[in-house]
């Protein structure tokens, strides 16, 4: 009898362990799909003689996730987040390991401000003005192409 209940305690453990392992793997997957880089439809947006392809988020989860998790991005690709209200909209870079500019625009597509954020940063970089729309491009592109707050950004997300 003592033996009996022994081996089903052994068992017992074993299924634990197992079903330990499976959580474990599962939590581990999950996790490892959460740190890839999202893939979202895109816009071209034009400023100047420049055309940028801008992958758009528009859902809180989205643009929670942004540029998360990208290692790279080519000079004119870029991240267009648009929200429902005009506010005061703030940025991070957690998770994010390529140094950003940023610029808030106003609802005809008018750069409002521009800053530059550092990988892997904490820090909020907020718009000074409600705005609906930020468009993140790696970090120099707004100013090598002489982008700068009054500047106007065309595309279909700014036509009234």
């Amino acid at each position: 009898m003592i033996q009996i209940r022994s081996a089903a305690r052994h068992r017992a453990a074993s299924r634990l362990r197992h079903a330990g392992l499976l959580v474990a793997l599962v939590a581990f997957a999950v996790c490892a799909q959460a740190q890839q880089p999202q893939s979202l439809p895109t816009t071209t947006l034009i400023v100047g003689m420049h055309n940028i392809k801008a992958q758009v988020a528009l859902t809180p989860e989205q643009r929670h996730t942004g540029l998360m998790f990208r290692r790279e991005m080519a000079t004119h690709e870029g991240m267009l987040f648009i929200f429902e209200e005009r506010a005061p909209q703030c940025f991070w870079m957690r998770n994010t390991p390529l140094p950003l500019s940023i610029a808030f625009l106003a609802d005809d597509g008018t750069v409002e401000q521009i800053a530059d954020m550092r990988p892997h940063d904490d820090n909020s970089h907020c718009s000074t003005k409600p705005v609906r729309f930020a468009l993140e491009m790696n970090q120099g592109w707004f100013a090598k192409r002489g982008v700068k707050p009054g500047t106007k950004i065309s595309g279909v997300p700014f036509q009234k």
